[in-house]
């Protein structure tokens, strides 16, 4: 019996060992395809997307949301900020693309359009909360912690809520930051 079980370790470890040692033959041989022009194929695109989803749900599962979310100041502040930092990836109600949102991959998401999570509004706003504040990796993505502190980052949220129903004119209105407040260097 104890040879049986041992023989069965064995054998289950060498295959741990080949298995290690193919996927870095696969990694150091450079045969698989990392420009931005050539989509990912569908067994990582999954993986991809569903350790990103799996990820943010649960960095985000904590956070607590403001309930002050849909004030106007909020909004007010937030516009100008996303116009600044975010629309050159996320577009606005009168762009729907631009050449460098052409050439990223994976394509960021068109913020002006409503957000298809099937989640509650509270985890979509905990998970934007925690995507602006932290970023995805490998994504173009950047973490503006650094730089903005949370009550910006859910002013950024709370703009983001709104804007799938802006429209233009709405938009620019909202996003227009005076002279005398101070501009970003993005």
């Amino acid at each position: 019996m104890k040879s049986c079980l041992f023989r069965y370790i064995k054998i289950l470890l060498l295959l741990i060992l080949a298995t290690i040692l193919a996927i870095l033959i696969f990694i150091y041989s450079g045969t698989y395809q990392i420009g931005a022009d050539v989509p990912h194929n569908k067994v990582t695109f999954w993986l991809l997307e569903t350790l990103r989803e799996r990820s943010v749900a649960k960095a985000a599962a904590n956070v607590h949301v403001p309930d002050d979310l849909s004030s106007p100041a909020r909004l007010l502040r937030g516009g100008p900020d996303y116009n600044e930092m975010c629309v050159s990836c996320h577009l606005s109600p009168s762009v729907s693309k631009t050449d460098f949102t052409l050439g990223l991959y994976p394509s960021p998401p068109n913020l002006t359009k409503p957000t298809d999570w099937n989640i509650d509004e509270i985890a979509a706003d905990q998970r934007r909360f925690w995507i602006i504040k932290h970023g995805i990796k490998a994504s173009a993505m950047p973490s503006w912690a650094p730089g903005h502190d949370d009550q910006r980052i859910w002013d950024i949220v709370a703009f983001l809520k709104k804007l799938p129903e802006l429209s233009p004119d709405q938009y620019q209105i909202l996003t227009a930051r005076g002279s005398e407040e101070s501009p970003h260097s993005h």
